[in-house]
């Protein structure tokens, strides 16, 4: 599984032949890429409907929207996608060489041009190379989302679905800060985790060697990478 950071929450994930987009949203300062110079994924997962995580949707026509059924409905009438894939809170779902399964965040949801409708429940996705079973097999990459810490990290995502490697927010202000966010590090229980969601507007801009310290301070063995835009990581 291949994993490339293009800032903000936006990730690239390949999945032996399938290629799957997490809120595509390129006017930020880590990446140097238009949204044209992205090959069209199969698949671009939504985790919620606010501006800055949907806001290139459009531009990736071609590939089947993966969200919760609102936010699908919201992009097909909106953005014109004719191709979407609505499923919910603990499902899973098939897309291709992966397995997607969505996870509920502790964040809000309004919809980015009209925030008096609600795109249901926000999200995170667990994208996986085996469906989630009790054999804990294969590799699997947790995409929170725009979270708070909540217990659901502790006593369920980490002990029943396992990810391998999480990116979590930590730019504080609309999401957890670097300390809760460490917090999820060790609650996860994952090998790797990234840091996201940060340094995109002011609220946000964080020094990311306080995650750093902070996940150490927890005792949790997972490494850090602090990923530069466009980066890529191979789990």
């Amino acid at each position: 599984m291949e994993l490339i950071w293009h800032g903000h929450s936006t990730w690239h994930v390949s999945v032996e032949g399938t290629e799957l987009l997490i809120d595509p949203f390129f006017d930020n300062p880590k990446t140097d890429l238009e949204p044209s110079d992205i090959d069209s994924p199969d698949y671009v997962l939504l985790t919620h409907g606010h501006a800055d995580h949907i806001a290139h949707v459009g531009e990736f026509s071609e590939a089947a929207v993966v969200a919760t059924p609102e936010v699908a409905g919201y992009v097909e009438a909106e953005y014109g996608i004719e191709e979407t894939i609505g499923f919910n809170i603990g499902g899973t779902i098939q897309c291709g060489d992966a397995y997607v399964t969505m996870h509920r965040a502790d964040h809000t949801n309004g919809l980015d041009t009209d925030y008096s409708a609600s795109g249901g429940m926000p999200a995170g996705y667990l994208v996986s190379t085996e469906a989630p079973s009790s054999d804990d097999t294969g590799t699997s990459f947790y995409h929170a989302g725009d979270t708070g810490l909540m217990s659901e990290m502790r006593d369920v995502i980490g002990e029943y679905l396992k990810p391998t490697a999480a990116a979590l927010p930590v730019g504080d202000h609309f999401t957890m800060g670097p300390w809760q966010a460490a917090i999820a590090t060790e609650w996860l229980g994952v090998d790797h985790v990234f840091p996201m969601h940060y340094d995109s507007f002011p609220p946000i801009e964080i020094d990311t060697e306080e995650f750093v310290s902070e996940v150490e301070e927890t005792g949790s063995s997972a490494e850090v990478h602090v990923l530069e835009g466009d980066e890529s990581f191979t789990l």
